[in-house]
């Protein structure tokens, strides 16, 4: 599969002024300023294949949003090399944003006070949209997402769903190659979500638009993407499918069993169970280690032993697993 994003050996560190507490602090380093090196991003590598689509996510400040802006042409690096779609971003920027698409959750590119058709108009221009082309791309937007009712409405009479779908359709009016979405459902209710997840799927699957996801919300990711990328002080800590990480960091699981009456239930032989927790009623919570313990031999010991109602098994929350790894629980 060609190779459409290539990122290699890439680093980016910011100065930060650095001065003393109180008046004398700041007066002292208007005279004579000091400064503190951050390190943003280090020695981060990946490809990206045309028409993937990629979660790339990390904590608060690992240097996620700073690999974004390099991408996106925004920043330079300050060492390695950023390809994308044959364009160099940060040198030849005027003619690499014609081929991509921003899709920014907290921020519009559209305008408060006029109807969402006239930002469309206005996109039309700034990007030189063939007729042919931009009508062609918004019909088909419109139907996809459903926004007949509300496209001549001003933009700050939109509920967030509607004005977050509108604002995709803004990313995507000029046919761009490559889009990147920074929490492009936040605050959506849960139909919403869904349309624009739908939307997302669709639209890689017929036009293969490469995409990359930076968001908080692991169901966008998982109902959208099978690479996730995940970054961490600065540094790629992994590269995969998500199938892949609950294989690599997702070994606990969880058998919940309703019983027919209250029983105390012995220590089983052979089976290390982590914790046993008591939930309503008559059920209980096992947790254990699939790497430890056989599912088989747990269930068939209950079932042989004591008088079962349901059962249950599940893997972990890839949530709670993204957020142990953040804490460095699991490595």
């Amino acid at each position: 599969m060609e190779q459409f994003i290539e990122v290699k050996h890439v680093s980016k560190s910011f100065k930060i002024s650095k001065r003393a507490k109180g008046i004398p602090g700041t007066i002292a380093n208007l005279l004579v300023p000091k400064y503190e090196k951050k390190q943003a991003v280090q020695d981060v590598s990946f490809s990206i294949a045309q028409g993937e689509m990629v979660g790339f996510i990390g904590p608060n400040g690992a240097g996620k949003s700073t690999t974004i802006k390099m991408l996106s042409g925004i920043l330079y690096p300050d060492a390695g090399e950023i390809k994308v779609n044959g364009y160099i971003p940060y040198k030849q920027r005027r003619e690499y944003v014609g081929s991509i698409g921003v899709v920014f959750g907290q921020k519009s590119q559209l305008q408060w006070d006029l109807p969402v058709i006239d930002s469309f108009e206005l996109l039309k221009a700034i990007y030189r949209i063939p007729e042919a082309t931009y009508r062609k791309n918004l019909n088909r937007f419109m139907e996809m997402l459903d926004m007949v009712e509300f496209i001549n409405r001003p933009v700050r009479q939109l509920s967030l769903g509607q004005r977050m779908r509108a604002d995709i359709v803004a990313a995507l009016l000029h046919s761009p190659k490559i889009v990147f979405f920074d929490e492009p459902t936040i605050g959506v209710d849960v139909v919403g979500k869904e349309k624009i997840r739908s939307f997302i799927r669709e639209l890689n699957a017929e036009d293969k638009v490469s995409m990359i996801f930076t968001t908080h919300d692991m169901q966008d990711i998982e109902k959208t993407c099978n690479r996730l990328i995940i970054i961490d002080k600065g540094a790629k800590i992994y590269d995969g499918s998500i199938f892949g990480i609950r294989e690599k960091y997702g070994t606990t699981r969880q058998l919940d069993v309703e019983f027919s009456e209250n029983y105390t239930v012995e220590p089983i032989q052979n089976v290390e169970v982590k914790e046993l927790n008591e939930l309503d009623g008559r059920k209980k919570r096992f947790i254990f280690e699939n790497t430890q313990v056989q599912i088989d031999a747990l269930m068939n010991h209950l079932l042989q032993n004591y008088g079962i109602r349901d059962i249950n098994v599940s893997e972990p929350e890839i949530e709670s697993i993204i957020g142990k790894i953040y804490a460095g629980e699991v490595c």
